[in-house]
């Protein structure tokens, strides 16, 4: 038996939570799995798993195992991680998470510099503006901004995601510009961002000198809930948008975007990397959360409106 193999699968399929995930996850055929944590729990003469039609549980003997397996494994990684070649050459796939505004913006274009850096580091870039399951879906980190409502979650903060207000040409010929937020109530809509997990719409928040700070939900005919399709609305004047400086500032400096409600600001929010509580934290994971965090302090992703 390997066993190194059979804890590896063990591992995936706890994680996972079902046989058939483990196996897309790990792209080991579901009989070896089978096989592989039946052989274990014979050498280990215990049962680790209580297995149903519809998911798997951990038993208690489980459960403890689960723990230093994976403890075990991180120090192996470590130690095959620590080798000369290793951390000359970091190498191997990184699985990482951004929203499409990010990905598309600032992300991508910065990537042939990581690549001259880590030609053998080869990543797969999930686009989405959806909270994913990290442990799930086998994803090594995602790059999020604000509040991280999962607490068991490991988080780095990398720096501040500016926001500011905006609007198309064609929209302030329609409307004007809003003199106070609640006129995004009334008389100004806006391009409203639904949250893709639960659908619920994204509120706006103001500040000002001598003023209370604010939230409201505004008025709207089209809301999103993509960060690209969030821009092109705005460009088509379907409203006032709050949005990251980092992607006004483009259309700012063509014209297609004019600053509204200036006397007005939002609070930057926190920008993170986040990793799952079990991921190790690879060589290769290392340098790109090193490396994206010298991005976010050089680049315009976390410039504050000018």
């Amino acid at each position: 038996m390997d066993q190194f193999a059979a804890m590896r699968s063990f591992i995936g399929v706890v994680e996972a939570g079902t046989f058939s995930r483990a196996s897309a996850v790990l792209r080991v055929p579901k009989p070896t799995l089978t096989k592989q944590i039946q052989t274990l729990e014979a050498h280990l003469r215990t049962k680790l798993l209580n297995r149903t039609t519809r998911r798997v549980t951990v038993t208690p003997d489980g459960a403890a195992y689960y723990e230093r397996a994976v403890r075990l494994l991180a120090d192996l990684d470590e130690l095959d991680s620590s080798m000369a070649l290793s951390q000359a050459k970091p190498q191997g796939r990184l699985r990482v998470d951004v929203s499409a505004a990010l990905a598309t913006m600032v992300l991508i274009p910065a990537l042939p510099d990581f690549h001259a850096r880590y030609p053998d580091i080869h990543i797969d870039l999930g686009v989405t503006d959806r909270s994913v399951d990290l442990v799930a879906e086998n994803v090594d980190c995602v790059i999020r901004a604000g509040h991280l409502a999962d607490q068991s979650l490991v988080a780095r903060r990398i720096g501040e995601m500016y926001l500011m207000y905006a609007a198309a040409p064609s929209y302030l010929a329609r409307y004007g510009a809003p003199s106070h937020p609640r006129d995004l109530e009334s008389t100004h809509p806006i391009v409203g961002y639904f949250n893709p997990r639960v659908g619920r719409l994204m509120p706006l928040s103001f500040t000002a000198n001598g003023e209370e700070p604010l939230e409201i939900t505004g008025r709207y005919v089209l809301a999103v809930n993509d960060s690209n399709a969030f821009i092109t609305a705005a460009l088509n004047g379907f409203g006032v948008v709050q949005m990251p400086t980092f992607m006004a500032q483009p259309h700012l400096e063509s014209g297609a975007l004019v600053p509204v409600l200036e006397a007005w600001r939002v609070e930057p929010k926190p920008l993170y990397v986040v990793f799952p509580p079990t991921r190790h934290l690879s060589n290769r994971l290392r340098v790109f959360v090193d490396w994206i965090s010298e991005i976010v302090a050089t680049d315009f992703a976390a410039r504050p409106p000018r």
